[in-house]
């Protein structure tokens, strides 16, 4: 019989070495803080580190002394406990004890409460509001007080996901519509979900919040140093989950208004897209954008979908079949009823609210169109408009 050989010393060396091999970035601190919560957490993190580390060496120094001092090949022999314990065995049992309890709730408890005492300070002092709804697979940011809203999703091309191109600096950390928020100003965030439980987390922020369907979470963050930070949904809210980046410009106040101006300023196009008419070429050729970006992960780029998760839209019934009846209203479960309130209870969800008017026309007439369907009509957008 062969006997199984151990890892060799090389073998360790080559492992260990294996990031720098493989010039993989690794650090050996958090990122860089950029915000109050952020700071007060990696000092915390930093403290409580030295007194563990303390404490490690503090009961491994002990254990190593009696190892040394108390070995057999010295004549030491085991002794026998059969009378209750002394006061120094007691001593020896309770001290540790009472010394972890002060260190846990003194040098450890304060500084945490405090910590977490201003993770929860959301309300007091806010400049602004930014509210994130999540939903399988992208984020929707909205500015009540500036009246903008909109969309931010995945920007890494296929081809780069598929390995058919190399990636890119920001694989999967890039977006196409990235939050912009000025610098020293306090803004209190409100996070929700629309179907799964997702997590809003920016590492350079302190800020980790999960999104919870039927709740309404809270955090805040003031940024102090302007740059791009990135982050990315932290829990498997499904299939796609590695394709949910964050994506936050902080900027400026001047630069931030100009941005609200910009922002406000393509807002308005988009409103007044809905009271133009389309012809059927320009609808298929924006509605293809819009399914690449959004349907292509559940039902394929080609149409046909995945048996048994998501169904196909080639040769769909509900696709080939009427959308509004006689009146001009929405057919209970016809196409686009499908596309603007999505199907309860299944991965279909409802674009009415995170999809304009002219999106949704665009896609619903791409579809209608295309995979095999040929049903030649077109959907515009003041009549998406008027169903709203």
């Amino acid at each position: 019989m062969f006997k199984k050989k151990s890892p060799s010393l090389i073998t360790g060396i080559l492992l260990a070495a294996l990031p720098v091999l493989t010039r993989a970035e690794y650090s050996f601190n958090l990122p860089e803080a950029v915000t109050p919560l952020a700071r007060d957490t990696m000092r915390v993190h930093n403290e409580f580190m030295l007194i563990i580390i303390a404490l490690f060496l503090a009961a491994l120094g002990i254990m190593v002394y009696s190892l040394v001092k108390h070995r057999r090949s010295r004549g030491y022999k085991p002794a026998a406990f059969t009378k209750p314990g002394t006061r120094a065995q007691w001593l020896w049992v309770i001290a540790p004890f009472v010394g972890l309890l002060i260190i846990d709730y003194v040098v450890i408890g304060i500084p945490a409460y405090h910590a977490a005492a201003t993770m929860e300070d959301t309300r007091t002092d806010a400049d602004m509001v930014l509210k994130v709804t999540a939903s399988q697979w992208k984020w929707q940011y909205e500015y009540p007080e500036e009246g903008i809203k909109f969309v931010s999703m995945l920007a890494t091309p296929k081809d780069q996901i598929s390995n058919r191109a190399p990636k890119g600096e920001n694989y999967l950390l890039e977006v196409d519509n990235p939050v912009v928020l000025p610098v020293g100003k306090k803004v209190r965030v409100l996070i929700m979900s629309t179907d799964v439980i997702h997590g809003w987390w920016v590492p350079a922020f302190g800020v980790k919040r999960d999104a919870v369907p039927g709740f309404l979470r809270e955090t805040w963050m003031k940024i102090e140093k302007p740059g791009v930070y990135r982050g990315q949904c932290s829990q498997l809210c499904g299939r796609e989950h590695a394709f949910m980046p964050i994506v936050v410009e902080a900027v400026s106040p001047d630069q931030y208004a100009q941005w609200v101006a910009r922002k406000k300023g393509e807002t308005a196009k988009v409103a007044a897209a809905a009271g133009k008419v389309w012809t059927k070429d320009e609808l298929t050729r924006q509605g293809r954008g819009v399914y690449d970006k959004i349907c292509a992960a559940c039902h394929q780029p080609n149409g046909k979908g995945i048996p048994g998760a998501f169904p196909a839209l080639a040769g769909s019934k509900i696709v080939n079949g009427p959308f509004v009846d006689m009146n001009g209203r929405l057919i209970k479960d016809g196409h686009l009823d499908r596309v603007m309130n999505g199907k309860p209870g299944t991965a279909m969800q409802a674009f009415k609210n995170t999809l304009s008017d002219a999106d949704i026309a665009a896609v619903a007439t791409y579809e209608r169109n295309s995979f095999g369907n040929n049903m030649g009509d077109t959907v515009q957008p003041a009549l998406v408009k008027s169903l709203r």
